[in-house]
């Protein structure tokens, strides 16, 4: 399995688990990443050490907080979904890179990993 792909396995083991994911922000709201393909991510983390790596790589004020599992997917997923925006889950490294997913597939991924 690839670096970005256990990184990926983590977010959703540790989601489900812990019921919180962990986001960066700053007051101008959450970073996302354009795509070559034009795709734009917004990226979330399984823990707070993680977002804290990925707030100190990005700079520009981020700071990090934490949401519950249920709010997430109630309302921040949706809204994704609409604006046309894919997650990120658990980017990392110097350049923060990491896989993204539909929020169906983000759907999918968290059912299929509480079973």
């Amino acid at each position: 399995m690839s670096q970005s792909g256990s990184q990926a396995a983590a977010f959703f083991r540790d989601v489900r688990r812990n019921r919180v994911v962990w986001l960066v922000q700053n007051d101008d709201g959450s970073p996302t990443h354009l795509s070559a393909d034009g795709t734009r991510s917004l990226p979330f983390w399984s823990t707070s050490a993680r977002a804290r790596r990925a707030a100190a790589i990005w700079g520009n004020e981020l700071r990090v907080e934490s949401m519950p599992l249920d709010t997430w997917c109630e309302h921040v997923l949706p809204d994704a979904a609409r604006d046309g925006l894919v997650i990120g889950v658990n980017w990392s490294g110097p350049r923060l890179v990491g896989w993204s997913f539909t929020v169906s597939e983000v759907h999918n991924r968290l059912f299929t990993a509480r079973s």
